[in-house]
């Protein structure tokens, strides 16, 4: 299987300039079984947020209980936005081999991270964005979600490192 240059360089899976992440019709092992190891993911983050979540709370003489949802969503913010920066990908896309790439076919940065973390929270607040999101990411040739789509991030095949 072609895997991800790990150095971020596109230019050793296509020559077309004008769009340098991998294209999913002449590359789709980029973009194989990402989807559905993107949903894994996603549970396996769930579970450890609300592990973080629940080892917080004593440490606030149990008063986090009464705000327990906004903490919930404040450490899956957090853990998620450092997750993206530090390797571009959440510890559960780690396991599932998924990494986020951004329009130039690089890794994501802070501010990237940021604002994909921010859409990913404003998305999961409401249920018409996120059934939008999950039905793109079945459709399109890229599995991109809605806040993928729009800040023009893609998840792929992680890069082989060794």
């Amino acid at each position: 299987m072609t895997q991800f240059p790990p150095n971020g360089s596109p230019n050793s899976w296509t020559t077309d300039r004008v769009d340098p992440l991998p294209d999913p019709v002449t590359h789709a092992e980029f973009y194989d079984g990402v989807p559905f190891r993107r949903g894994l993911a996603w549970i396996f983050d769930m579970v450890l947020i609300a592990l973080i979540t629940a080892i917080i709370v004593p440490f606030t003489a149990f008063t986090a209980l009464f705000f327990l949802p906004f903490l919930f969503l404040c450490v899956g913010f957090c853990y998620r936005t450092v997750s993206l920066t530090r390797s571009s990908a959440t510890p559960g896309m780690r396991l599932m081999a998924v990494e986020l790439r951004n329009r130039d076919g690089r890794p994501l940065e802070f501010g990237e991270a940021f604002l994909h973390t921010l859409g990913y929270t404003i998305s999961i607040g409401m249920v018409v964005p996120q059934v939008i999101s999950v039905a793109l990411m079945m459709v399109t040739a890229r599995g991109q979600g809605l806040t993928d789509y729009v800040l023009g991030t893609v998840a792929l095949n992680r890069a082989s490192r060794y």
